[in-house]
């Protein structure tokens, strides 16, 4: 009722709407509204305002519909429209594709109305390219899921075939739980139980005097050493003292420890003795032992370098260049690695390390090239020049056949011009050594002896030396 007491409509009655209001609510009411003739021909073409990804479509006023139809959707209309032509009114929404000829094509689902007595129809659409965007990255995504669930299925198989093939006895151990995840028959052999019965059990009840704990710490420090020295553990089932190898890698999230088992008896019968002393003699050696790659780049060392430059842990200095700890730097470095891939070897090159607390010390460095096709590397062994001088001694004598050149001088020249000419000698020697060192690089070779270039340049031209070949 309004307050001139006008009914507008009753229950089930919808009062008279105006043309130009009628048509903002159909607009407004669905996404796209076409109103055609019985035979398909579009008279009037409405679009929401608020869904303007359709475009401009007043080019279809006037022409058939079916000429912006696939062809599948061309078939659909037809069919409905033969049945609304029949008289019949159908409820059923169809969903149509329209295309313009080119890529440009967009699914709409449309409802059909009847709009008066010369047989023109209403289709009020909905467009379903949300929809339809949507099915295609659910369909997309299963695709994904489904090789990812083939690919994990592939390498579940290949495990499996690796760990029942191979002879070595290995066993996957989850280091949240403690808890033998997987392991082979092989495994089950050396720990003396079914392969079945050894699954998701604590790790640490399969061996005597073990606390869970205790082990995995034993088996995470063995892990992270530098040279995986393996567990010894004794079996509980068989009484076999056993030695375990670990090591540490993260799967999903959590982090799991493959474990090698192996008889302590078998290991020891077959291990190689040259092997085994070489890594003690690098592990305990008084020497520091170090090892990089062609570019100076350190890989290893022990722990007597670890000692010489003041390090608390390998993997402080591991993957650092060799020029970080070297008093003259790249140009130290340069002549260790060059040299030693040129020749092969260089002995008793003079240096100083630089430590961790800025103290430079005094070694002596000899440089091996080690040839490999997959993984060439330079090792350096260093000394302490300092500890050596200290245990030279004070008073070392010289040779009388060094010596005598220079006492034959004795007599015949002055005290003054003697040490003159000797240190002419000794200068021109040291300056040819580190030319040669250098490769003839004179930058290099100042900067080794200490000088400027302009005064290297100086003494070259005195002695002779500026025209000289590398």
């Amino acid at each position: 009722m309004t307050s001139r007491g006008t009914q507008y409509w009753s229950s089930g009655a919808i009062p008279l709407i105006g043309p130009d209001i009628l048509g903002d609510i159909i607009a407004n009411a669905s996404d796209i509204a076409v109103v055609i003739s019985d035979m398909g021909r579009v008279l009037s073409v409405l679009i929401n305002p608020n869904h303007a990804s359709f475009g401009q479509l007043d080019h279809w006023q006037g022409r058939d519909i079916r000429d912006f139809l696939t062809i599948e959707s061309v078939a659909k209309l037809d069919t409905q429209l033969e049945v609304f032509n029949t008289g019949k009114s159908s409820t059923k929404a169809i969903e149509l594709n329209h295309t313009d000829g080119t890529v440009w094509e967009f699914p709409v689902r449309y409802s059909f109305h009847r709009v008066g007595p010369d047989g023109g129809l209403l289709l009020l659409g909905r467009d379903l390219r949300p929809i339809a965007e949507m099915q295609q990255q659910l369909v997309k995504a299963q695709l994904a899921l489904e090789r990812d669930y083939e690919a994990q299925r592939d390498s579940e198989t290949r495990l499996r075939v690796v760990m029942d093939e191979t002879r070595e006895a290995l066993a996957f151990v989850s280091l949240g739980t403690g808890r033998i995840v997987d392991l082979n028959a092989a495994a089950a052999m050396v720990l003396g139980e079914n392969l079945s019965d050894l699954k998701d059990t604590p790790l640490a009840n399969e061996f005597e005097n073990r606390k869970r704990g205790e082990l995995l710490d034993a088996l995470v420090a063995a892990a992270l050493a530098e040279d995986h020295p393996p567990v010894p553990l004794t079996s509980r089932r068989t009484g076999r003292a056993l030695r375990v190898s670990p090591r540490i890698f993260r799967a999903s999230g959590d982090r799991m420890l493959l474990c090698r088992f192996e008889n302590a008896e078998s290991a020891q019968n077959g291990a190689d003795p040259l092997r085994e002393n070489l890594g003690a003699f690098y592990r305990d050696g008084v020497d520091a032992i170090l090892f990089t790659d062609r570019n100076g780049v350190i890989q290893s060392g022990n722990e007597a370098f670890l000692k010489l430059i003041g390090a608390a842990h390998l993997s402080i200095v591991k993957g650092k260049p060799l020029s970080d700890f070297l008093a003259r730097g790249s140009v130290d470095m340069k002549l260790l690695v060059e040299n030693a891939a040129r020749a092969g070897q260089m002995r008793l090159f003079a240096s100083r390390l630089i430590n961790d607390f800025g103290v430079e010390v005094p070694v002596e460095i000899s440089a091996t090239w080690l040839q490999s096709s997959t993984h060439p590397a330079v090792v350096l062994v260093m000394r302490d020049a300092g500890h050596a001088e200290a245990l030279r001694g004070p008073g070392v004598a010289i040779g009388d056949q060094t010596a005598r050149p220079v006492m034959d001088l004795v007599g015949t020249a002055t005290l003054k011009d003697i040490v003159s000419e000797t240190t002419d000698v000794v200068e021109k020697m040291c300056i040819e050594t580190a030319v040669e060192l250098t490769r003839n690089n004179r930058v290099a070779a100042a900067e080794m002896l200490g000088l400027s270039r302009q005064s290297l340049y100086v003494k070259l031209r005195k002695y002779g030396l500026l025209s000289r070949d590398s």
